[in-house]
């Protein structure tokens, strides 16, 4: 019984350098390209030359991201449930960015094998 569908991305590129206003618009537009439902978003940048982190609350899961410009490097995590697709949101980031390097890992979110909520016990 998989619930939904978390892809972790480490990233390389632009969207490391983007600054609150700029990533919660980006990240808003993803996850509306993956037919998802934003709540809300909560940014917070942590000054000059650092980077920032934010979240896009989402009906359906959540998007995160954490940013090390000094690094060139951003994670990012796309978590989504129901008739969203987390791909959609993950191809809609690339070709804004494309020159930007995406390396991806993808997880189906489920219950334990053991779980009551599978029927074992």
């Amino acid at each position: 019984m998989v619930l939904g569908k978390h892809i972790l991305v480490d990233q390389s590129g632009v969207i490391s350098t983007l600054k609150n206003e700029s990533l919660d618009k980006v990240l808003r537009q993803a996850a509306l390209a993956a037919g998802a439902t934003v709540l809300e978003s909560n940014f917070h940048d942590f000054g000059e030359g650092c980077g920032c982190t934010g979240v896009i609350m989402l009906a359906e899961s959540h998007i995160s991201i954490h940013t090390w410009p000094e690094n060139n490097y951003a994670a990012l995590d796309i978590f989504m449930c129901g008739d969203c697709d987390p791909d959609l949101a993950l191809a809609f980031l690339k070709t804004k960015f494309p020159q930007d390097v995406f390396a991806v890992t993808s997880v189906h979110r489920q219950p334990p094998v053991n779980s009551p909520v599978l029927g074992s016990t």
